[in-house]
């Protein structure tokens, strides 16, 4: 069940049309889902339950756990406490996880509860500087316009965040209660499906540092964000080589990093 609803009285100042009866609201969903590889628990997330096997593959790309095609299967297994998503990966893949030191338990809005590690936390993201997939400045605005028609979710809870992916059109958007989540399923998506990540990821939240990780695993060489970027953000995607664009709203963003992928042309550089 994605939402439910609830009766809510809504309070007016300075209107005497009152209603006679309380508005039945539309609440977005959120489960404990557990991320578990070859059997062993690697998190426990509040997310939406949809998409849950993109999240899974999501997860494991981003984290650097295992490629699309380490895993072997994904079974959604329901429970009376959550969701179960019970992975199984190959040799390679697993002698990997072994070797992680990490546990996590996290709130919707964490990307990096758990990590027992400076290193972890700050680990060097993947290069993409070799891709050279551009825009122009109205085709970051397009896409930007675009992603609103394509979260449901969010049209009926107002409670969800989205993450899309654009190519010279939509490719696909997913959703979620937490940003991250909703990135990951969006990586898990596109790789799982064999989709080129030569294109531009949206988000409608700000960027942090783990958010540009996700990005930067995926592969994918422009990031563009409604909202701002952190500092460590910005240095993240600088040194991986990803265009950041962000306050992408109405007819204006901010450019900040390798600016060879957008072209300049019928742009107003203030």
């Amino acid at each position: 069940m994605m939402q439910t609803s609830r009766p809510a009285q809504r309070v007016s100042f300075g209107r005497g049309d009152v209603p006679a009866r309380p508005p039945s609201r539309p609440l977005a969903a959120e489960v404990a889902v557990a991320l578990s590889f070859n059997g062993t628990t690697q998190a426990v997330m509040m997310a939406s339950p949809a998409d849950l096997v993109d999240f899974a593959y999501g997860f494991a790309t981003s984290e650097g756990i295992a490629q699309a095609d380490q895993i072997q299967s994904v079974e959604v297994v329901e429970t009376s406490l959550g969701i179960d998503l019970q992975i199984w990966v190959d040799a390679q893949a697993e002698s990997r996880l072994s070797a992680r030191r990490r546990t996590m338990a996290g709130p919707v809005g964490c990307g990096l509860c758990g990590i027992d590690s400076l290193e972890e936390a700050l680990r060097m993201a993947q290069l993409v500087s070799d891709r050279m997939f551009t825009l122009t400045p109205s085709q970051v605005m397009s896409a930007m316009a675009d992603l609103p028609r394509h979260q449901p979710m969010h049209d009926s809870t107002r409670a969800i965040h989205a993450a899309g992916f654009w190519t010279d059109t939509m490719v696909a958007v997913r959703e979620d209660v937490g940003r991250h989540n909703a990135l990951d399923k969006l990586v898990g998506h596109i790789s799982r499906t064999g989709n080129s990540p030569n294109g531009a990821v949206l988000l409608t939240s700000r960027v942090s540092i783990d958010m540009v990780q996700k990005v930067a695993a995926l592969g994918a060489p422009i990031l563009i964000a409604a909202s701002a970027p952190t500092d460590a953000a910005l240095r993240m995607a600088d040194s991986a080589g990803i265009t950041l664009i962000a306050q992408a709203r109405g007819d204006r963003f901010d450019l900040f990093t390798h600016p060879n992928r957008i072209s300049q042309e019928a742009a107003d550089v203030a």
